[in-house]
């Protein structure tokens, strides 16, 4: 087979041998397709980029008007806006990712723990020996339905994990 040479086309050599030009073609279309693969990552990462410059934007849009309502409610800052200020605010625990049950430590007193606890612990420790989980959901003045009986165990088992209770292989609780 004779092709024209100049215009992309060669001699086929014979039987098993490619023309230069398909090698060509090959290598070109091989090149083309990695092209494409690599522009279509790089056109999802400038998507992903975008989201996230989008999302930005439309918190500062939000912000500014917010801040601009603000402004012309209190002209600027000069005057009230008639928002009450907040007042001091009373550490409790539990609040603002306070532990319920700090890890007990010596010299640390029952005022560490909230009411709920101090009142087991105080039922722990007026008990003739160790308790159950139901021995101190019935002195609660619970119903004794696993619905109820469950949290006290996981009270008793976080107060024993944090050092302020002793708990037996049978599940039982102790003071320390």
């Amino acid at each position: 087979m004779i092709a024209r040479q100049g215009q992309g086309l060669a001699f086929w050599g014979g039987a098993g041998s490619w023309p230069r030009s398909f090698r060509c073609m090959t290598d070109v279309l091989t090149w083309t397709v990695q092209q494409r693969l690599e522009l279509e990552e790089r056109a999802e990462l400038l998507r992903k980029e975008l989201a996230g410059v989008e999302a930005r934007l439309a918190r500062l849009e939000a912000a500014e008007v917010v801040f601009g309502e603000w402004a012309e409610a209190t002209d600027g800052g000069r005057s009230s806006s008639g928002i009450a200020e907040p007042g001091p605010v009373a550490v409790t625990p539990g609040a603002a990712g306070m532990r319920l049950v700090p890890d007990r430590v010596d010299g640390m007193g029952l005022e560490a723990l909230t009411s709920d606890y101090r009142r087991i612990m105080e039922i722990v420790a007026d008990a003739d020996g160790p308790v159950m989980a139901k021995d101190v959901a019935r002195a609660l003045g619970r119903e004794l339905t696993s619905g109820k009986v469950e949290p006290v165990r996981g009270q008793l088992r976080k107060l024993a994990d944090r050092g302020w209770l002793s708990r037996t292989g049978a599940g039982r609780y102790l003071p320390r």
